[in-house]
C-alpha cells in the first residue's frame, strides 16, 4: 500500500516580509490620500499651518495629532511667531495675536475617521494579499504594532491617550472580524465547487465496478 501523502506548509520568510511591507505601505498610502484633503476642508487652518500643514507627515505618524494634543510650541521672533517641533522649525509667518497655541479638536476626529477608513481598506488588502483566514489576526496585529513603534519613535513619546488606543484597537477589530469572515467564505465556496461529471468518467467507473464482480465459469 502506498504511503499517505502529507501536505507540508513551507515557511517562506521572503514572502512573509513582503506581505508585511506591502500591508504597511498600502495602509499609509491610503491615509496619505484621504487625510490631507479632509484636513484642508474641515480643520482649522491657522493652527494646522503652524503644525506643518495638512500634508505634514506628523498628521499620520504623530499619535498626538489624533489625540488632540499640542505637538509644537510657538516662539516669538521679532514681530512674528515661529512654530517648532522636535527641534525643527515647521511653521511661521503669523503674529502673536493670530494664534494662541491651542489645538483644533476637529483635527483629531478627522484623523481618527481617516484611520478607520484605512482599516476598512485593509480588509480588501488582506483579502487579496494574505488570503488565509488563520493569518489575518497575525497580520492585522503586526500592522498595529509596527505603527505603535513608528509613532512612538516619531513623537518621542509613548502613546498615553485613551482615545488613540480606542481608535487603534477598534480599527484592528473591524479589520480582523470582516477580513476573516470574507476569507472563510471564499475558502468554503472554493471547497464546495463540484466538477461536472464527464461521460468517459462514468464509463471508467462502470469498468472498474465490473472488475469487482465475481466471475462465474
Amino acid at each position: 500500500m502506498a504511503p499517505a501523502k502529507t501536505t507540508i506548509l513551507n515557511w517562506d520568510p521572503v514572502l512573509l516580509l513582503s506581505q508585511i511591507f506591502s500591508m504597511q505601505t498600502l495602509h499609509y498610502l491610503t491615509l496619505c490620500l484621504i487625510v490631507p484633503p479632509l484636513l484642508t476642508a474641515f480643520a482649522e487652518p491657522t493652527s494646522l499651518m503652524y503644525e506643518g500643514g495638512a500634508a505634514s507627515v506628523g498628521m499620520v505618524m504623530d499619535w498626538r495629532q489624533m489625540a488632540g494634543r499640542p505637538t509644537v510650541i510657538g516662539m516669538p521672533i521679532g514681530e512674528r511667531w515661529w512654530a517648532w517641533s522636535g527641534g525643527h522649525k515647521i511653521g511661521y509667518g503669523l503674529k502673536e495675536d493670530q494664534w494662541d497655541g491651542r489645538t483644533d479638536p476637529m483635527r483629531g476626529w478627522i484623523i481618527a475617521f481617516c484611520w478607520i477608513v484605512a482599516c476598512s481598506a485593509d480588509i480588501y488588502y488582506l483579502y487579496k494579499l494574505v488570503r488565509r483566514p488563520r493569518l489575518i489576526l497575525d497580520f492585522a496585529l503586526t500592522l498595529v504594532f509596527n505603527h505603535l513603534v513608528l509613532t512612538t519613535y516619531y513623537s518621542a513619546a509613548i502613546p498615553t491617550s485613551l482615545f488613540f488606543w480606542l481608535v487603534l484597537l477598534g480599527g484592528a477589530a473591524l479589520t480582523i472580524v470582516v477580513a476573516e469572515q470574507l476569507c472563510v467564505k471564499r475558502e468554503m465556496s472554493e471547497g464546495l465547487n463540484i466538477m461536472p461529471i464527464r461521460p468517459e468518467d462514468l464509463q471508467l467507473d462502470e469498468m472498474e465496478m465490473g472488475g469487482l464482480l465475481p466471475r462465474i465459469d
